[in-house]
C-alpha cells in the first residue's frame, strides 16, 4: 500500500515533467551567470511577482536571511511576528549571522499584525535603542493555520512602513496558495513589500529551492549575501529547469490542495477525539487538537497511523498539522479519515 505523507507540502517527489525538465535542462556556471535556465527562471519568477529582478536561492530560509541582511545592519531590529517562521523556525539566524536584533509582535488568530502593535513596536530616536529596519509579515501565516493575509491589509502594512521609512519584507514561502485561496493576483499580494521570498519546494512540488526578488538594486546585493553564505551554485540550471514547471504549471493547480484540505476536514470533523481549529482550513492546512477523552499523547498517534502507512507529524503537544499537496488524491483524503477513525474511536 502506498505511503501518504501528510507531515508537510515539503515531502513531494519531482512530476515526470519535471524530472524531464531537468535532464534535458542546458546548464552554464550560474555564479558567472551563465547558466541560461537559472537566467530564465529567474527572469520568471521576478515577471510572475511583479518586481524587477529577482534570484534563484537553495532554501527560504536563506532567502529570508539574506533579505534581512540587505535591509539591515547589525545592531538593527526587525518587527516579526511571535509566531512566524523567521522568529520559531529558522534557527537563530537573523541574529547569529545578521546581528539582527527580532522585536516579536503578537500574532492575531488571523495571522496579522495588529496596526497598533506594529507602530507601538517601532523604536523611537533613542541612544539607547536599536533602530528599527524592517518589518516582516509572512503569508500564508503557517503557524495560524496556514492564514491568508489579504490584499488590503498588505497595502495598509505597506503604507505603515513607508511613513515610518521602514523596509517591508514578506515571508510568502506559500504565497501562491494565499492568492489561489482568495482568488487574487499574486502581484497584488506583494506589491505592497520591497523583497518577497517564495518557496518552489512546497506546494509547487520542486525538489529544491526558492526565489527572493525585489528591486534590481536589491537583487545585486541578495547575491553578494547568496555568495557569502554558500549559496552560489554552479549548474544550477538541473534544479531551476524543476522551478520553471512549478512556476508554469504547480500554480495553477493549488486550489485541489485546498480542496482536499476542506474534505479531510469535514471528515475530521464528525470523528469523537478530534477538536478542528475554528475556520481550519484556510488553503491547504488542517490543525486540530486532540479531545481530552483521547488516553495517548500525540506520539502514540503518530506511531499509530504509521501502522496505516498515513505519516503524520505533530506541531505541539497533543496538537497536529497536516498538510495536502499534489501528492494527496482523494483516495488518500478518504484512507486518512478512515484511519484517524480506527486509531481514535
Amino acid at each position: 500500500m502506498n505511503i501518504i505523507d501528510l507531515r508537510s507540502d515539503t515531502v513531494t517527489k519531482p512530476t515526470p515533467e519535471m524530472r524531464e525538465a531537468m535532464a534535458e535542462a542546458e546548464v552554464g556556471d550560474d555564479v558567472y551567470g551563465d547558466d541560461p535556465t537559472v537566467n530564465r527562471l529567474e527572469a520568471l519568477a521576478a515577471e510572475k511577482v511583479g518586481k524587477e529582478a529577482s534570484v534563484f536561492v537553495p532554501s527560504g530560509t536563506m532567502g529570508n536571511l539574506i533579505a534581512l541582511l540587505v535591509h539591515c545592519q547589525r545592531g538593527d531590529e526587525a518587527i516579526v511576528g511571535n509566531k512566524s517562521h523567521i522568529y520559531l523556525n529558522e534557527a537563530g539566524g537573523m541574529s547569529a549571522l545578521g546581528g539582527i536584533q527580532p522585536n516579536p509582535v503578537t500574532n492575531q488568530k488571523d495571522g496579522a499584525l495588529a496596526l497598533a502593535d506594529l507602530r507601538a513596536a517601532i523604536r523611537t530616536e533613542d541612544v539607547h535603542h536599536p533602530i528599527t529596519r524592517l518589518i516582516c509579515l509572512e503569508n500564508t501565516q503557517n503557524a495560524c493555520g496556514g492564514v491568508p493575509l489579504s490584499v488590503e491589509y498588505t497595502r495598509q502594512v505597506g503604507q505603515l512602513a513607508r511613513e515610518n521609512r521602514l523596509s517591508f519584507h514578506l515571508d510568502g514561502a506559500r504565497i501562491f496558495n494565499a492568492a489561489g485561496a482568495q482568488n487574487v493576483d499574486v502581484k497584488e499580494l506583494v506589491a505592497p513589500a520591497d523583497s518577497v521570498m517564495f518557496c518552489l519546494s512546497k506546494g509547487l512540488a520542486s525538489p529544491v529551492g526558492s526565489m527572493l526578488a525585489g528591486t534590481k538594486k536589491f537583487i545585486a546585493r541578495a547575491r553578494h549575501f547568496r555568495k557569502m553564505l554558500g549559496g552560489g551554485m554552479r549548474q544550477a540550471g538541473i534544479l531551476a529547469a524543476a522551478g520553471i514547471v512549478s512556476l508554469e504549471k504547480m500554480t495553477l493547480r493549488v486550489a485541489e490542495d485546498h480542496r482536499r484540505a476542506q474534505a479531510l476536514a469535514v471528515g475530521l470533523r464528525h470523528i469523537a477525539g478530534i477538536v478542528l481549529d475554528e475556520n481550519t482550513p484556510q488553503t491547504n492546512m488542517v490543525y486540530f487538537n486532540l479531545a481530552g477523552q483521547i488516553p495517548f499523547d500525540e506520539k502514540a498517534v503518530v506511531e499509530k497511523m504509521a501502522k496505516y502507512n498515513i505519516q503524520v507529524d505533530w506541531a505541539d503537544a497533543r496538537r497536529f498539522r497536516l498538510v495536502t499537496h499534489y501528492e494527496i488524491d482523494d483516495a488518500a483524503v478518504e484512507r486518512t479519515i478512515m484511519a484517524f477513525e480506527e486509531v481514535l474511536g
